[in-house]
């Protein structure tokens, strides 16, 4: 049965969806850039089908999730919709590379060749190639997932060489920090992984960072995507 929206919080989602997109057409602006360059994933984790169906309904396509099973209920809920666009965004063990292979269009999340080999090699053979980011931890939190920047080139190596995966560029989560010159560095530190990338693999076209917090700063260093749930679903409970 198709999930329907019904509590209060979901009337205002599509007015919060349309906020998150003045926000990047407004930062693209001051930026002097495209503003159909940079697209939004809606990062809906947590958050019922029905928060996912009302913003659907209000034209939005691409979600983000971060917990595989959660978000493997909520496609089935969803299945109908065929155009929607899935992409885990969370970190990922390795036994539950073959939901993700299976239910995902796009994986941003990947850090190490072992789970580049696993998505690969569980990328079902009726399936499109799977599209993918290589997360790098730009800040090198030692808690955060991620591949150090200078793996970088090696990991995008091996990725482009899976058949059953489309390496499209980088995903990163930088440190939070109140010192907008830090912030700053982060991002164009980032966006110079992402163009000697594109350098290299003609087929590199997204640089995925900047949330509800950054997404101005995200914007102005050159993102191509940018990942806001808070802002569009409410807070995570």
């Amino acid at each position: 049965m198709t999930p329907q929206p019904t509590d209060n919080y979901m009337v205002t989602i599509p007015e919060r969806l349309n906020a998150a997109y003045a926000r990047i057409v407004n930062a693209a602006k001051k930026s002097h850039r495209n503003e159909h360059d940079i697209s939004l994933l809606a990062v809906s984790k947590t958050k019922p089908a029905e928060y996912i169906l009302a913003a659907y309904q209000q034209g939005h396509r691409e979600f983000g999730e971060s917990y595989v099973q959660e978000a493997v209920d909520k496609a089935i809920q969803l299945e109908k919709y065929t155009d929607i666009i899935w992409h885990f965004i969370g970190p990922i063990q390795s036994n539950k590379t073959a939901l993700v292979a299976k239910h995902f269009d796009w994986v941003q999340s990947i850090d190490r060749e072992k789970i580049a080999k696993r998505l690969n090699d569980q990328r079902p053979e009726n399936s499109s190639p799977l599209n993918v980011l290589i997360q790098v931890n730009i800040s090198l939190e030692s808690a955060k997932s991620g591949c150090h920047p200078d793996e970088l080139m090696d990991l995008a190596k091996y990725v482009d060489d899976c058949a059953n995966l489309t390496l499209r560029g980088i995903m990163a989560i930088p440190a939070k920090t109140d010192d907008s010159q830090q912030q700053t560095q982060y991002f164009e530190q980032l966006a110079t992984c992402f163009d000697r990338l594109k350098a290299l693999y003609p087929q590199i076209d997204t640089l995925s960072m900047g949330m509800s917090g950054d997404v101005e700063a995200a914007i102005a260093a050159g993102s191509t995507m940018v990942r806001i749930g808070t802002d569009i679903f409410g807070q995570r409970s």
